[in-house]
């Protein structure tokens, strides 16, 4: 008998499985939450990466052609700046702003992190109103597209951190024993 219910049970256990209703999304799993995670996590390597680098190596860059140190910073800080002001509905600053204004290591990190305070609000947005349509360099786009481009815009640039942290002998925060 009791093999028999055990059969019955194996047999019929795939079945109530299907009955079961299908999970909703939740905020760990939706889109937004997705790429909040993203965010946050290139947002702490570059935090880390500008807290490692020298007051002496933001003047530094790789070739005359390209950012120094310091100015990627000051071009991160802003155009997260720009990108979330677009993402709350805001009047977006210069994008140039930071960089053309903060030329010290101190003054740099400062303005990224009020960037990053300014974005975490954009970055916790209701997840029902990250599909809301915004203009974003002429087109329009929802505020998780926007979020989205900000995060990636962000990565782009870490890779340029990644190489510049390696040129002075710097080991990035990304290949790091964790």
């Amino acid at each position: 008998m009791m093999k028999r219910l055990l059969l019955a049970g194996a047999l019929f256990a795939p079945y109530a499985a299907q009955a079961q209703p299908a999970q909703t999304t939740t905020a760990s799993t939706s889109a937004g939450a997705a790429v909040r995670t993203k965010w946050t996590e290139v947002r702490d390597y570059i935090t880390q990466s500008a807290a490692d680098m020298s007051e002496a190596q933001y003047a530094y860059r790789p070739t005359p052609d390209v950012r120094s140190f310091g100015e990627l910073i000051g071009h991160l800080a802003g155009s997260q700046n720009m990108y979330c002001a677009i993402a709350l509905g805001e009047k977006p600053p210069a994008e140039d702003a930071v960089e053309k204004g903060a030329k010290t290591k101190a003054a740099l990190q400062q303005a990224w992190k009020e960037s990053n305070a300014y974005c975490a609000k954009a970055y916790n947005i209701a997840e029902s109103e990250l599909g809301a349509m915004v203009d974003l360099f002429g087109s329009q786009r929802t505020k998780l597209y926007t979020l989205m481009d900000n995060m990636s815009h962000d990565n782009e640039h870490y890779g340029n951190i990644v190489t510049y942290m390696r040129l002075n002998k710097l080991i990035p925060p990304s290949s790091r024993p964790r």
